[in-house]
């Protein structure tokens, strides 16, 4: 969308369907599936999602299969885009376990973990830091690249959360403190305004976890 000469990017971030068998474990990186059992909930996003956008996910099953039975919900063939930058936060060894079972087996890193949660990471895994920095290049690319459109983003809660930091400006304590649902609608817009001195950009934030149920009214 252009308004004058600014260039507005609409960002419309949804969350995937609930991971199947889900026990209290970390899933993180992990490739696991999701339940996409509720039509409701994929019939009104479906609905609520522009027409014609272009259409985002991560490299992850959960984000595909939630995007796929959002477009058969709303008859959409739109191909989805699979963004590794985008990809969920990888929780390395902790993956798959629970936070007991980690406190129980990796004692000292657990704590260490904790004193610092945000910078801190499990071994072969990464911090939240570290995950709103590539998820910020990602955005920017994206931005550049389909400047204008609508982008629809089937992602993760810490991608969504890193993405709410960029666009606020949030250090990371306060974008881990985020509450996003699963099938919730995220509505963030990206100003782009050239100018001599080599143009200036804001972000705008309509909506942060819109259930499903009052997703309806979001432009």
């Amino acid at each position: 969308m252009v308004l004058g000469n600014m260039t507005v990017t609409r960002w419309w971030w949804v969350r995937h369907a609930p991971v199947t068998g889900l026990g209290g474990e970390l899933h993180g990186s992990d490739d696991v599936d999701c339940d996409c059992s509720d039509e409701a909930a994929l019939e009104i996003l479906s609905r609520a999602l522009p027409r014609e956008a272009v259409w985002i996910t991560s490299r992850l099953k959960r984000t595909r299969r939630t995007a796929e039975a959002i477009q058969a919900a709303g008859n959409l063939r739109i191909r989805p885009t699979a963004v590794e930058d985008l990809d969920e936060l990888s929780f390395g060894r902790w993956q798959g376990r629970t936070w007991a079972e980690i406190e129980e087996k990796f004692a000292e890193e657990f704590k260490t973990f904790w004193e610092n949660p945000t910078r801190n990471a499990a071994r072969g895994g990464e911090s939240f830091e570290a995950q709103m920095r590539r998820c910020a290049a990602a955005i920017q690319a994206l931005n550049a690249s389909h400047g204008g459109r609508d982008i629809v983003s089937i992602s993760h809660g810490g991608t969504i959360r890193a993405a709410l930091a960029q666009a606020l400006n949030l250090a990371s304590e306060d974008a881990m403190a985020i509450v996003v649902d699963n099938l919730s609608l995220t509505r963030i817009d990206h100003l782009s305004i050239p100018s001599p001195n080599g143009g200036g950009e804001s972000w705008r934030v309509l909506a942060v976890n819109l259930p499903v149920n009052g997703v309806g009214g979001v432009g």
